[in-house]
């Protein structure tokens, strides 16, 4: 069978971890990159051994040697590119958040049909193997009936600049990482219905960086009475934390993603991938160690190989990242109405999710 030929859209810091993901699939050849910046994407397909490298991501989708694409670009990209991707034929992976607001989420999913393509929603936590284990322990009944998840995904702040800017990102902490943790908790329970969602949420630390929320406390109920409390930050010094409890009927498991897999490490001079990442690694931190491995990204690649092949049907749809958009748009306006959100729930038109929370904090 001939290899499947991807296009990555964006060359940063999730455009590393996605080529360095897919070089351990046999199936695959990355054939292009496309970056805003031509000398970007240029640098970063040297890199990689990538031959194609493209300053516009539609110059890239339009060829007849890219067979799918990988979405991992800045939120309001999003629906142009799925939108483009879909009309060129090309299978997709598109990245957490699945779009920036409820519109072009509804754009890209008909787009994504009409054209008959597959696509995955980028959740990679329903891959990584600690969290697996997880999952199977409540599938297998070892927990006995679950009724609750508490999931942590915190740490000082994203690392790339745009991220900062809610008119590009369309909010701040809950949106970028609070769609990991309501996700998480949808696919441990089975992804039962939503019956209500209440948030608080504040910008404590970083208003000389963003009008986004830094921290971020949200919790979900369900059809059949279990609970997701879900925190994340971009406020906590000290490294990524990212873990998760299940209770049960008849058990419970608590899971921590990164420190049963890290050096303690003590450093002065910081550390990292980027120079922008060493200010956050002085001092005493938890160093990962084969992180892409630990977080499932090699193996969410492995499954959209999969699905693009017909071998499995996605883990993770368009309408899971829909359904998980609007318990965000509901977590923003449960926080600047100061009430719970009640299912059914249609989300009020906006420019941007945390127009919800920051109109109401006027």
């Amino acid at each position: 069978m001939p290899k499947i030929r991807i296009g990555l859209m964006g060359a940063g810091f999730i455009g590393n971890i996605h080529a360095e993901s897919l070089k351990q699939i046999p199936e695959v050849e990355v054939v292009a990159v496309a970056s805003s910046k031509l000398e970007t994407a240029q640098k970063f397909a040297q890199a990689h051994a990538i031959p194609h490298a493209f300053g516009d991501y539609h110059q890239m989708v339009a060829r007849d040697d890219v067979d799918a694409v990988v979405v991992g670009i800045p939120n309001y990209l999003h629906v142009d590119a799925v939108v483009s991707a879909a009309k060129a034929g090309k299978h997709i992976l598109c990245e957490k958040p699945f779009a920036k607001t409820i519109e072009d989420a509804n754009q890209m999913l008909a787009a994504v049909r009409e054209s008959n393509v597959k696509l995955v929603y980028g959740e990679m936590l329903c891959f990584a193997p600690k969290y697996v284990r997880a999952k199977r322990l409540v599938e297998e009944g070892a927990l006995g009936k679950p009724f609750l998840v508490k999931h942590h995904e915190e740490h000082f702040g994203p690392h790339m600049p745009w991220f900062w800017d809610v008119e590009r990102s369309g909010g701040g902490v809950l949106l970028d990482m609070g769609c990991h943790s309501i996700e998480f908790a949808r696919w441990i329970l089975g992804k039962p219905a939503v019956k209500s969602v209440t948030a608080e949420m504040g910008t404590f630390v970083h208003k000389d960086k963003t009008r986004g929320e830094d921290h971020s406390i949200c919790m979900v109920e369900f059809e059949g009475g279990a609970l997701a409390v879900l925190e994340n930050s971009w406020a906590k010094t000290g490294g990524i934390d990212d873990r998760c409890e299940i209770y049960g009927s008849q058990g419970n498991t608590a899971c921590d993603l990164i420190h049963g897999n890290a050096l303690i490490t003590h450093s002065q001079a910081g550390y990292g991938y980027a120079v922008e990442k060493a200010e956050t690694t002085k001092g005493w931190t938890f160093t990962g160690f084969e992180e892409n491995w630990n977080y499932g990204f090699p193996q969410e690649m492995q499954h959209f190989v999969n699905v693009i092949q017909g071998k499995e049907a996605p883990i993770e749809t368009g309408e899971d990242g829909l359904e998980v958009l609007k318990v965000i748009y509901a977590g923003y306006q449960s926080a600047g109405e100061g009430r719970r959100i009640d299912w059914p729930y249609k989300p009020p038109k906006v420019d941007k999710p945390i127009d919800l929370w920051l109109n109401a904090m006027k």
